[in-house]
């Protein structure tokens, strides 16, 4: 059985509904808050997954993901090197994108977590809450959007305007194809706000490492996990949740072939 962990924590808010996503798409999930990952780093070797929710993460104190990503940083930085080392996966949504990129795992081009871009404020001065159009990128080297093209998900943050301000570390992302998932216009033509809901560079909602097993989005897919949470399932009668596939896309990489 495939084994996920999600990590839950002071401010954390969307546990449940990831939780709920993995179990779902086929995988054994326990949630395992920071300050017992902390005591006994060990916890993580019993697991394929890592998941970090939405929410607040101590109230998004010195910024979103501040603090929560500078916890694992100092005290789990070796533990979350040997659990990649060993092949397993990482999954950030939200202020769990925002974790990971505070943490400075994603994109990790170095290899040493120094943080290499950043999500900032949304250029609307507003928290957005609205549901949006991902295209994937078919070239990207993410195991959790592999097969996929688009889909409809809901983003809800304030935070959430991703920007590279180095010319080299934009220019390995663009050509290693690590943005993974690009808001889309949904009428097709220019991305313009509010299709692009914060201002990203290049439209870019998602990016993983150069492994593809660490990804981090910031609209929700474990939102949309049931055809009755896209709010036009009835008009545009949608019979299929789109959201779930990246978790399933998750835990079907490890079905066959890996022991822990």
């Amino acid at each position: 059985m495939v084994k996920t962990c999600i990590v839950t924590g002071y401010g954390i808010n969307a546990d449940d509904e990831l939780k709920k996503a993995f179990e779902l798409a086929g995988s054994d999930v326990q949630k395992i808050h920071i300050n017992d990952i902390i005591e006994i780093p060990a916890l993580l070797d019993l697991f394929h997954i890592v998941g970090f929710p939405g929410g607040f993460s101590f109230g998004d104190h010195l910024g979103s993901g501040t603090v929560f990503g500078g916890l694992f940083k100092k005290k789990l930085k070796n533990a979350m090197d040997k659990f990649i080392a060993a092949g397993k996966s990482v999954i950030g949504i939200c202020n769990g994108f925002q974790v990971l990129v505070k943490m400075g795992i994603l994109p990790n081009l170095v290899g040493d977590w120094t943080q290499e871009v950043a999500l900032i404020h949304n250029d609307s001065g507003k928290f957005e809450d609205r549901w949006v159009k991902l295209r994937v990128n078919p070239l990207s080297p993410c195991i959790w959007t592999k097969g996929l093209i688009e889909m409809d998900v809901p983003v809800r943050h304030g935070e959430g305007k991703f920007v590279i301000s180095d010319n080299l570390v934009e220019r390995k992302i663009i050509e290693n194809n690590l943005h993974a998932v690009m808001y889309v216009s949904k009428s097709g033509g220019d991305v313009q706000y509010p299709d692009n809901p914060n201002g990203s560079m290049h439209d870019i909602a998602g990016i993983c490492d150069k492994t593809g097993r660490v990804f981090g989005l910031m609209p929700h897919p474990e939102a949309f996990i049931f055809p009755e949470n896209h709010p036009r399932w009835q008009r545009e009668r949608i019979t299929y949740a789109h959201g779930l596939d990246i978790f399933r896309n998750g835990v079907a990489y490890f079905k066959e072939g890996f022991k822990i």
